[in-house]
């Protein structure tokens, strides 16, 4: 069974906007920090954003910082990555993942992963 499922992933054109989704089943967000990652084929995974069990501390990779927003809805166990302004850069495959003890936005400190939404903006 999956804990985590992504959606909301497609494909845009430059300047567009998008809202990623990540639910839970078995799994209780707010128990978790979360966080959004992406990887393109060749590179390793990063960090785009992260947020406290509480949605009040963000993290925000450079650069997404001010065109991408993380929230979540612990209520829902829900966790959201809205995408503004796209670039054809951001193309990549979209994580979301429950990190499940002490550390920060780095992929490592995450164990819990969803099988991810493709996100591909063209110019």
């Amino acid at each position: 069974q999956d804990l985590i499922a992504e959606s909301g992933g497609g494909e845009v054109q430059t300047g567009e906007s998008l809202r990623l989704s990540c639910t839970g089943s078995g799994l209780t967000f707010e128990d978790h920090n979360m966080g959004w990652f992406r990887q393109v084929p060749g590179k390793e995974r990063e960090g785009v954003a992260c947020i406290g069990w509480s949605g009040l501390s963000t993290y925000y990779s450079d650069s997404v910082k001010g065109r991408f927003t993380i929230s979540r809805d612990n209520a829902k166990n829900t966790l959201y990555l809205r995408m503004n302004d796209l670039k054809p850069e951001d193309t990549a495959m979209y994580y979301c993942a429950a990190r499940d003890r002490p550390g920060n936005c780095d992929p490592a400190h995450h164990s819990i992963w969803g099988k991810g939404t493709q996100v591909t903006v063209s110019s």
